[in-house]
């Protein structure tokens, strides 16, 4: 069994800055993919970015420019750091985990952490 644990969401100000963490533990053999998602209230939950294991990056348009995407394959860490926050921004942020171990592979998700944009 895998477990993410996140942190680093808050309240913070238009333009403002945030970095969020997410760690990995137990039986995690491989880890492939790393992403951030994100849902905001009534509406669906989007891919914000990803880092596979050897560090090629994508992100969604909306946040392109702003957000950071890195991983610390040494610590098992996934981390998000967010520049420039706009109030669209706001929502709950979950990071994700795909790998493989012994019993096969998983596809784990952390328990979201809030991030409101506010003035």
């Amino acid at each position: 069994q895998v477990q993410l644990v996140e942190s680093g969401g808050g309240l913070v100000q238009p333009a403002g800055s945030l970095r969020l963490s997410c760690a990995a533990s137990g039986r995690i053999a491989s880890i492939g993919t790393m992403s951030w998602h994100r849902q905001a209230p009534g509406k669906e939950r989007e891919l914000v970015a990803s880092i596979t294991s050897d560090g090629s990056r994508n992100y969604a348009d909306s946040v392109m420019g702003r957000f950071t995407i890195s991983r610390d394959n040494n610590k098992n860490a996934l981390y998000l750091q967010m520049n420039n926050l706009k109030p669209e921004d706001t929502a709950v942020y979950y990071c994700n985990v795909v790998g493989y171990s012994w019993s096969g592979d998983y596809d784990v998700w952390g328990q979201g952490t809030q991030v409101t944009v506010f003035s």
